[in-house]
């Protein structure tokens, strides 16, 4: 069978495109009116390195088994689709064309998928440990969430780094690292049969016989995707300093010891709202792969150009932290310095 897939946001939603074209289901993704034409005419590429191999494959959709087409959110039909993928950062949803997909998304009732370093509201509301009404002081807007039906909608750990390189067109994306995509089961047996069905065609995938990398997999526990709080806070918001950012690699090793202490107590938090040991990511073998990453997080890099709206999952998890009573002050750091500086940048941009 092969499914549609709508994703929301052409940049890192090209790599999972990618890999559903790759398994011969199709792709919508949604897009500024340049970036669509520019994908309707050209494609899309994504540049990754296959196992046993020195140098990055460029893949290229229009080679791929699968179709792709990409347009502007206010054409978007939802029951056109089986999965729906959310894929941009969360403050980018304010913007009216987006709000009203999201909408017409919740209405039809279309299974979600978000690969959101930020989890959607209505998937805190299927962690009977959060107190998501609290959680709401994090989100941009919490009232773009409301309409969804929280078993509709599951999170994904966007674990694969992925960029636009600088010096290209807006179709290509470049994959620094390629881990795998970490989903939570759906609610519900029929929205659960599309995820692992997906997630095994994308796992038959080969090129020239080859393995690629970046799988999708899907996961029993809720919290499998919360893995990726420890490693947020650890090392992306540290990237945001009182100067310049820095790269997610110093973030990580220039004081190694309280990296380790600021990931055991997100672990705890993690853990205190149900996770199990299985469920997360040793430090070391996060510190290992931080090494690689010699760019800083995306959210530093927006704050360092000026934006005023950054995913806030540094105060969602003091949030959550602070009901279980559970803090650090590494943490509170983090969250008054992002404070501070998002306010800096409002008022510029005021």
């Amino acid at each position: 069978m092969v499914y549609k897939i709508l994703i929301l946001g052409a940049s890192y939603g090209s790599l999972l495109g990618t890999k559903c074209l790759l398994a011969d289901h199709d792709v919508t993704l949604v897009c500024r009116t340049a970036t669509a034409e520019l994908i309707n005419a050209r494609g899309t590429e994504v540049r990754l390195q296959l196992k046993g191999e020195n140098a990055p494959r460029a893949i290229v959709s229009d080679d791929l088994p699968g179709r792709l087409d990409a347009c502007t959110p206010e054409l978007v039909e939802p029951a056109d689709y089986d999965l729906a993928v959310l894929a941009m950062q969360e403050p980018q949803y304010l913007h009216p064309n987006l709000r009203g997909l999201l909408s017409r998304l919740a209405a039809a009732e279309v299974p979600c998928l978000s690969l959101m370093n930020m989890p959607p509201l209505p998937y805190l509301k299927r962690i009977a440990a959060i107190d998501a009404e609290a959680a709401e002081a994090a989100y941009s807007n919490a009232r773009i969430w409301d309409r969804f039906d929280p078993q509709k909608m599951t999170l994904c750990s966007p674990d694969a780094q992925a960029s636009r390189p600088t010096d290209e067109p807006a179709n290509v994306l470049r994959v620094n690292l390629p881990t795998n995509f970490k989903a939570a089961a759906y609610a519900t047996p029929d929205d659960n049969d599309i995820l692992t069905r997906l997630a095994d065609d994308i796992d038959d995938v080969r090129i020239d016989g080859r393995d690629v990398p970046v799988k999708l997999r899907v996961h029993e526990s809720l919290f499998a995707p919360l893995a990726k709080w420890p490693m947020l806070l650890t090392g992306n918001y540290r990237c945001i300093t009182a100067g310049a950012p820095i790269s997610m690699r110093e973030a990580v090793h220039a004081d190694l010891e309280l990296s380790r202490d600021i990931y055991a107590c997100v672990e705890q938090i993690v853990r205190r709202l149900g996770a199990q040991a299985d469920d997360l990511v040793p430090f070391d073998k996060y510190a290992a792969a931080a090494e690689r990453l010699d760019r800083p997080s995306s959210a530093a890099r927006a704050i360092a150009a000026g934006t005023a709206l950054i995913e806030r999952v540094d105060k969602l998890i003091q949030i959550v932290g602070r009901q279980h009573r559970i803090t650090h002050p590494a943490i509170d750091r983090i969250v008054a310095l992002v404070d501070a500086k998002v306010a800096s940048n409002r008022l510029r941009v005021a």
